[in-house]
């Protein structure tokens, strides 16, 4: 009664409560392992249970106050990246050795370093505030997908950098981000008295097998990292007690539950928190605001994709805005809107925001009831985990086509890729972005200038049913299809800005027996568009669907071949021919 009451009282729609329930229950216990994964990775030794706590808090309030009904909000890649790079900033800038003056033990300087990182994460999370505010939802998503698929896949490969160490038992922990992790690595690693830890290496092996080879019949179930967490730490329990194995710890002078951030402590290791700490928090919380906004959107898009409705941009900004910042006074990490547990969320059953909320409730419950069991976990399976987390995260299916596609797309892809790798997450953004943007220009005034004489206006995508500019016997073709054809006509070139009207208009597919999509007066497309383009046709296949791309330009004719796009047709009159053969019969 009262889940109902609550419901009503934000207007949300109490009819799919079962439904709510159980998807936000199987988000949680896929979620459950990924927390504790990142952070980890995010804060180094004692900070597995940090990441819990983030799951719970921006889960909960980035459903209640976002503007995505479905979407599962927690920590993930991007953000646990940009938190182990600030804390190894932090160190780097003088705190490591004022806590070595202090005398402040290894296993105790994470509860010192604990309020400069949460607060970068309040301001973050007031930044997304801000940000939604001043309605700048629509803009953050008009990134080129050469950007986010380069920044995306070096997210992949900082993981899987920062992963390796523990996975072989070796610490890697320290500055310098994943360059510095695979460099001590290979330092300890060719050392004279350097013994491989079998131990280890076999908890690692069995992790990386379940993650790998779980049947699809029993994944869906019981998620595989989570299967991998219970099934290969029960073994490392029962067969190699003694044994030498690093296992998650806690920070010992606190007890495991969600307490306020001590920010009193900020002055203790920092000179009084000088200016130089202050603009690092404010530059990391900004850092973390844009990354955050990116992830969050990007799978909003997603979602409404696979639930057929719309969100709201900025809402959403201040609702991962509000839940960001009270993350960070209740020592949580920061989270964004998280894909695979949003999918996982809709596909169980979630439509509304009762769905994320019970999602956090859950992990609440697993805090309270079984979070002390969290110490037995061997950091080898949450490193194994996290690796296969890198591996998803990398975009194979672009990276290994760019160079099909464009050589200027692969050169800007491949460029993001390597500076978010090797020197810094939003820095590798806005350069991507500016080049990008130049390349687009640049193309877009190449076309403009070649197709000077035609009249090819720059106006929106529309959905035609009936239009009057179609000739009298297309007219005729398409009222004799009674409804049962989606005629989608695209105007002038397109770049990815035109990607996100497309990618919008998907959903409409399903409606339909027959797409038509349209672009004769398209004379030249960019990746994105194309990319959408392929997902428009891939959507409508999956739903039995036939779809036809009606082309006459060569050039991007030869572009959508290169691409493997399948339905082709040379003519618009063609197309709705073969629609009504298909519908007639």
């Amino acid at each position: 009664m009262e889940l109902k009451i609550l419901a009503l009282l934000y207007g949300m729609n109490t009819k799919n409560i079962r439904g709510d329930i159980f998807g936000g229950i199987t988000a949680a216990v896929s979620a459950l392992p990924l927390a504790l994964a990142f952070g980890e990775q995010a804060l180094g030794s004692g900070g597995a249970i940090y990441g819990l706590y983030g799951a719970i808090i921006t889960g909960f309030l980035a459903a209640l106050f976002g503007g995505t009904p479905a979407q599962v909000t927690g920590p993930t890649g991007p953000m646990s990246v940009t938190v182990n790079n600030v804390r190894a900033a932090l160190l780097t800038a003088g705190i490591g050795s004022q806590m070595q003056q202090l005398g402040i033990p290894p296993g105790e300087q994470l509860k010192f370093l604990l309020p400069a990182l949460m607060a970068a994460v309040v301001v973050g999370g007031l930044f997304q505030i801000l940000f939604g505010l001043l309605k700048l939802g629509k803009y953050i998503t008009l990134v080129p997908y050469s950007v986010i698929s380069g920044f995306m896949s070096g997210i992949g490969f900082i993981i899987i950098a920062i992963s390796i160490g523990p996975l072989i038992g070796v610490d890697t922990s320290g500055p310098g981000g994943a360059s510095g992790a695979l460099f001590r690595l290979f330092e300890t690693v060719t050392a004279f008295d350097f013994k491989l830890n079998l131990v280890v290496c076999g908890i690692s092996i069995m992790t990386a097998g379940v993650l790998f080879f779980t049947p699809k019949k029993i994944s869906q179930w019981i998620p595989s990292p989570l299967l991998a967490l219970i099934l290969v730490t029960t073994i490392s329990l029962v067969f190699f007690q003694g044994a030498d194995i690093p296992r998650i710890e806690f920070d010992a002078s606190s007890d495991i539950g969600i307490q306020l951030t001590d920010f009193n402590k900020l002055g203790e290791v920092t000179d009084n928190f000088n200016i130089k700490y202050t603009q690092l928090i404010v530059q990391t919380g900004l850092i973390l605001a844009v990354l955050g906004a990116i992830d969050s959107l990007l799978t909003s898009l997603v979602a409404d994709n696979i639930s057929e409705t719309r969100h709201n941009s900025d809402r959403e900004l201040i609702g991962q805005g509000i839940g960001n910042a009270v993350s960070g006074l209740f020592q949580g990490l920061p989270g964004a809107g998280a894909t695979m547990r949003t999918v996982i969320n809709v596909k169980s059953g979630g439509k509304t925001p009762i769905s994320g909320m019970s999602h956090s409730i859950v992990l609440l419950l697993v805090l309270y009831g079984a979070g002390g069991a969290a110490t037995t976990i061997p950091n080898a399976v949450l490193s194994a985990i996290l690796i296969k987390v890198g591996l998803d995260i990398v975009d194979w299916r672009f990276l290994l086509r760019a160079h099909r596609l464009s050589l200027k797309t692969a050169t800007v892809m491949w460029g993001v890729l390597l500076l978010t790798v090797f020197w810094g997450l939003i820095e590798a953004v806005l350069v991507g972005v500016f080049v990008a943007n130049l390349l687009t220009i640049d193309s877009i005034t190449q076309s403009q200038l070649a197709d000077m004489d035609a009249d090819l206006p720059l106006d929106d995508s529309q959905v035609i049913t009936g239009d009057s500019s179609l000739p009298d016997d297309e007219k005729a073709l398409l009222e004799k299809c009674s409804g049962e054809v989606m005629l989608f006509r695209l105007k002038g070139p397109l770049s990815f800005g035109a990607a996100k009207g497309i990618t919008e208009r998907m959903m409409l597919i399903r409606n339909y027996k027959v797409l038509i999509l349209d672009i004769t007066e398209v004379p030249r497309l960019g990746v994105t568009a194309t990319l959408a383009i392929e997902d428009m046709v891939h959507e409508a296949q999956a739903n039995s669907r036939k779809a036809f791309v009606v082309v006459t330009n060569n050039r991007v004719k030869s572009r959508l071949n290169k691409f493997g796009i399948k339905g082709i047709i040379n003519s618009r009159k063609e197309a709705l021919e073969v629609a009504n053969s298909i519908i007639s019969n």
